[in-house]
């Protein structure tokens, strides 16, 4: 759950019942937070700059007919399964575009106007005005000796200012970080200066008989500069380009300080039992509520973000109670299984205890193999040793009740300390940051899922809990909080008409409140479906029922539009699961001999009934033999078949299968062509970077593009996969070059990749790129465009040499906690179903950046809970979009997502990416379980993909 502040709304996508199992909202397993400022300057233009606006326009026809007959030639000899090198030009270079050298002389397009389309209408946003005085801030550096935690540390800072505010801190009270920065409301009688603070000492050598003694730390505080108020309000007032980052930090640490000093910090979070009681999640977790709580420079001027938030901790219970609920073991008079010692070990290490012999507390590094009736350790230099039951029975006169147990481990290699499981207990406030299994994250989502009028006052009620204003350290720096929550005006962008195939009743369809139904219509291109089979590895799922099923599946998509033999040229069958291997590859060896091309083009797959095969049976079809299958859940099936949850299979197989179920109608009327797309060849790209939970510190990070492969319709996405270094947010494979022996450097990577098959697909090339980015926080904005902009440039050069399109780069970001409410909650013509606000509603005004090009775009109804709309940030813009142009494209889109009736929260070349990603992950299931468990602390190395085959990296495998 990782602090994702609480359930958030319906995603709109996931349609009801469409089969194939869900991954995570695109909002998990993204690491990095909102937090840190984008560095110093912006910079640019094309070619070489980023410019603050966008550049002169250009006509239609510029950058697409110059060169267009040696393009064709050159990719007419192109193959998709090997990128071939191109030939060079006569000097044997191929120019690259120079970006900006680096992130200082960045500058973000500046937003072109605010928009104007859609129904005017009034939204309340989680985000209070922050009035500021207009007076100097100092900052300081904290070097603390011995180093210490940041709890710690604080306790350092409290103790220094109580014995030394009213002397050598001149009155003032100081906000602290916990790290190496202190901020003062005016200048401190001192440049720099050494303290020496003593704190009890807390954590002795378990079993030495030390006596207890005071801790000496040495605390340098050093005068660094100061923070301009004056800087930031001009930055406010649109006077002033460059962020004065460090002044808005320093608010931020005055805000948090006093919650941070009572409650427990998780990222820019606080959580406390103090808000709400613990609500059980199973195996020794329970669900902690908080707030969100976030500076942010707006239109308006300074804005506290804030919201509720909930995340998961380990209960502070006894280390035996934990096992019997994590491990559902009861007989301790056994010893535990190695499989249950190493998942106790996962579990556990990095866990602080404390023992019911000392008031010490520890930090859980290991769990020993030995039992503790097995366990010694030395006592003097000569060699001697000693039993650490024998220990315990003399220094503590402690009899151990469960020999057979193993120890808990703390300390060093040098100097390491047995504590025996009995004796421990969990020390209460532990955030659990591993990976939430499906009981567990339904349980915290039922705990915080809220609709929106009980959000909005929960925010509220949190606000005047908080009481800013009455803040000491808030007073002491001269801010005001506003206790209302801030009215912005936003506009409901109306729906875009869908276009049907023309032998259905209704060729058009015009969505109601952000979803519709294939009633009457027929798939606008039905795909056909010669030969497929059917196989079951559910227990559950009796051969007539499968026949059956299968029978009115086929019924299902060639009554909405596709053509599908009604006899599978393979009998459907059900199978053990034990044998899903063996079953697969039987399947696609009789195939290859009976049917007549040899390829059978799609495989219905009943999943086991216990989880985990999926991943398994998704790398043996797709990248092993070459199938493009649509996996199903019995216990879905078993609810009823009935003709929404087949519809929303065959819109599934129908785009697996290399169809489409619907585009924008305007793409085909030639009487309202479709601004930013259907005037020149527009390719559409995605991509996401996603990051292995908590603790799989083996797995590599997954990198998905996914490209638009069909113009002007763009509904059809092919997806390129990549493994790369852990954690890294750059996508390293957007363009690579190879030294190969015999043809020199060939280039290479997946932007080129994608370009080719576009050319192949439509034979254009395309003149304009549109790039949505999802997955960056906005500390990483300014790297991420410098490297991967360069990358696309580098990628089109490659290809030819003078061949540079248009490119327009968008971040895409859902991890935020911007929440919008209607202005009368209820209020039928101002909400949706679930009491959210309506699907098109967009905000560029007040809570926005002061002068960058971003907006809020919540494109989807809300399905339960509260919606959160998407943050879309314009971080390079060579096409001049307008603010109109591009929310109105990106909205449209969002309704044409391949799998349900319904329009999606993220523009769905970024949602394909996502699911792309997570499909790769998926393949690597197996491979980082083995990791985890092995890799202790070797150094990571990047786990190389299975490839895709070609025939199903063709179509959207990935849906």
């Amino acid at each position: 759950m990782s602090g994702r502040g609480g359930a958030g709304g319906g995603r709109g996508g996931r349609g009801r019942g469409g089969g194939e199992r869900q991954p995570p909202s695109p909002a998990h397993g993204r690491g990095g937070g909102r937090g840190g400022g984008r560095g110093g300057g912006r910079g640019g233009g094309r070619g070489g700059t980023v410019s603050a606006g966008a550049p002169a326009p250009r006509g239609p026809s510029e950058g697409s007919s110059a060169g267009e007959s040696s393009l064709s030639r050159e990719i007419s000899e192109l193959s998709l399964a090997e990128t071939a090198r191109v030939a060079q030009p006569s000097t044997g270079l191929v120019r690259e575009a120079s970006p900006p050298s680096s992130s200082k002389a960045m500058r973000f397009p500046a937003r072109p106007q605010y928009g104007s389309a859609g129904k005017p209408c009034v939204v309340r946003a989680n985000h209070f005005l922050v009035q500021v005085a207009d007076k100097d801030l100092f900052h300081y550096d904290v070097a603390i000796s011995p180093e210490a935690s940041r709890g710690v540390n604080r306790l350092l800072i409290s103790e220094l200012v109580k014995l030394h505010q009213q002397t050598f801190l001149g009155g003032r009270i100081p906000a602290y970080d916990g790290r190496k920065n202190l901020y003062t409301a005016g200048e401190l009688p001192f440049t720099s200066k050494d303290f020496v603070i003593k704190l009890p000492e807390t954590n002795q050598a378990a079993g030495t008989s030390k006596p207890k003694r005071d801790k000496v730390y040495k605390v340098a505080i050093k005068l660094v500069g100061r923070a301009e108020v004056h800087n930031l309000l001009e930055f406010l007032r649109g006077r002033q380009f460059d962020t004065p980052q460090d002044t808005i930090q320093a608010l931020d640490v005055v805000l948090r300080q006093t919650p941070s000093s009572r409650h427990t910090i998780v990222g820019r979070s606080f959580f406390s039992l103090q808000f709400e009681n613990g609500v059980p999640l199973g195996e020794g977790l329970e669900c902690w509520k908080g707030f969100y709580q976030s500076l942010r420079p707006t239109q308006m001027g300074l804005s506290l973000n804030i919201d509720i938030a909930a995340t998961s901790f380990y209960k502070g219970v006894h280390v035996m109670d934990f096992i019997t609920e994590y491990l559902n073991v009861r007989d301790f008079s056994k010893p535990l299984s190695d499989r249950d010692r190493m998942k106790l070990r996962k579990a556990l290490r990095g866990v602080r205890v404390e023992t019911t012999y000392s008031p010490n507390r520890f930090k859980i590094t290991d769990i020993t193999k030995l039992h503790v009736k097995d366990l010694t350790f030395p006592v003097d230099q000569e060699g001697n040793r000693m039993y650490v039951v024998q220990y315990f029975a003399e220094r503590y006169n402690l009899i151990l009740k469960y020999p057979k147990l193993p120890c808990l481990q703390a300390g060093n290699d040098m100097r390491v300390k047995f504590l025996p499981i009995e004796f421990c207990k969990i020390v209460p406030g532990q955030r659990y940051s591993g990976k939430l299994n499906e009981k567990q994250v339904t349980a915290i989502l039922r705990a915080t899922c809220k609709r929106p009028e009980q959000r909005e006052r929960s925010i509220s009620e949190m606000v005047r809990r908080n009481d800013y204003n009455n803040d000491i350290y808030a007073r002491e720096f001269g801010l005001r909080v506003s206790s209302q929550m801030v009215a912005v005006e936003a506009r409901v962008l109306p729906p875009p008409t869908l276009k049907y195939h023309e032998s259905g009743k209704d060729k058009t369809c015009n969505p109601q409140v952000g979803q519709w139904n294939m009633i009457g219509k027929k798939m606008v291109n039905g795909a056909s479906v010669k030969h497929w089979t059917a196989i079951s590895f559910s227990r559950m799922m009796p051969q007539e029922g499968l026949v059956r099923f299968c029978n009115d599946l086929v019924s299902m998509c060639n009554s909405i539009g596709m053509s599908i033999n009604v006899r599978p040229c393979i009998a459907p069958q059900v199978t053990n699961p034990a044998n899903i291997e063996s079953a697969l590859r039987n399947i696609h060896q009789v195939a290859t001999k009976t049917v007549l091309d040899g390829r059978l083009q799609l495989l219905i797959i009943i999943l086991p009934d216990m989880t985990g095969s999926y991943g398994k049976i998704k790398k043996i079809c797709e990248t092993e033999l070459g199938i493009v299958s649509q996996c199903l859940q019995f216990n879905k099936l078993s609810k009823g078949s009935g003709e929404q949850y087949q519809e929303n299979v065959a819109l599934k197989i129908n785009v697996k299968a290399g169809g489409r179920n619907t585009v924008l109608n305007d793409v085909y009327n030639v009487n309202r062509r479709i601004p930013y797309l259907t005037d020149v060849p527009t390719i559409i790209f995605g991509a996401d970077v996603t990051h292995p939970p908590p603790g799989e510190d083996s797995a590599s990070s997954i990198a998905a593009v996914v490209a638009s492969m069909d113009w002007p319709e763009v509904t059809k996405y092919k997806g390129l996969i990549s493994a790369q270094t852990h954690r890294e947010e750059m996508i390293s494979d957007l363009f690579t070059t190879v030294d190969d022996p015999k043809k020199g450097k060939t280039p290479g990577g997946m932007i080129r990749e994608l370009l080719v098959s576009f050319y192949k697909s439509t034979r254009h090339k395309p003149s304009r790129i549109i790039f949505y980015r999802d997955g960056v926080s906005e500390g990483q904005f300014s790297q991420v465009l410098l490297y991967e902009v360069d990358q696309i440039r580098k990628a089109c050069a490659s290809i030819q040499e003078d061949y540079q399109p248009r490119i327009t780069f968008v971040v895409v970001q859902k991890r935020h906690h911007t929440r919008l409410f209607p202005e009368v909650h209820g209020r039928g013509n101002m909400t949706d179903r679930s009491g959210n606000i309506l699907p098109g509603t967009v905000v560029d005004r007040k809570i926005c950046h002061p002068t960058e090009f971003d907006f809020y775009l919540c494109s989807h109804a809300g399905i339960q809970g509260t919606s959160r709309p998407t943050h879309y940030h314009v971080l390079y813009d060579e096409n001049n979009f307008t603010a109109d142009g591009l929310q109105t494209l990106t909205n449209n889109l969002c309704y044409t997502y391949a799998r349900c009736t319904r329009s999606v929260s993220i523009v769905p070349p970024a949602y394909y990416a996502h699911l792309a990603a997570f499909r790769a992950r998926y393949y690597m299931e197996a491979d980082q379980q083995e990791a985890s468990s092995s890799a202790g602390d070797r150094p990571v190395e990047i786990r190389v993909l299975p490839k895709v085959k070609e025939n199903v990296k063709d179509v959207m495998f990935y849906c």
